[in-house]
């Protein structure tokens, strides 16, 4: 089982847009299935019009690239702030991605609880009720963070139903 020794997060710069790019065409795809209105652009992308926020340095946003065994597995997003809660300070998974080769196998699990360790405050997660994988990713993820499980809120998003998971880390 990976253990945070084994998977690290690397701090993605302008220079990791492109494969940053190619990682969250793959992520946007398996999200598709959940999210109908997520639409293929002409040009054969879903696209991330924020990319460019989070490899530009700013001060609210993070973009690490997940390696496990020195190799590019996956990516994290947060962001301060979210749109699940009013307060500007929260610290918010914006997105967070291992490929299907990787999951299962604790690399997701490690890599958060880096994000947690290296950002402490408080966090958003949110989870769209339809994507049970998801939610019970993130229910064993917290639960083995803060070492007691943790219930998720259910909340209305712009709209949609979202279950948030907040905690102190």
């Amino acid at each position: 089982m990976p253990t945070t020794a084994n998977v690290q997060l690397r701090t993605a710069t302008a220079a990791d847009a492109e494969l940053l790019g190619n990682l969250l065409e793959l992520y946007i795809h398996d999200l598709s299935v959940f999210f109908p209105q997520v639409q293929l652009g002409p040009d054969g992308r879903f696209g991330y019009a924020a990319l460019p926020l989070y490899v530009a340095g700013a001060s609210d946003r993070w973009a690490w690239l997940i390696e496990y065994q020195g190799r590019v597995v996956g990516f994290a997003l947060a962001q301060r702030g979210s749109p699940a809660t009013d307060d500007p300070s929260v610290l918010d998974v914006a997105e967070f991605f291992v490929l299907r080769r990787f999951r299962d196998q604790g690399v997701g699990c490690a890599a958060a609880h880096a994000m947690w360790k290296l950002l402490p405050g408080t966090w958003t997660v949110r989870v769209s009720p339809r994507h049970a994988r998801a939610l019970a990713f993130w229910q064993a993820t917290i639960a083995s963070h803060l070492e007691r499980p943790l219930p998720p809120i259910e909340r209305s998003i712009a709209g949609k139903p979202w279950l948030v998971f907040q905690f102190g880390a």
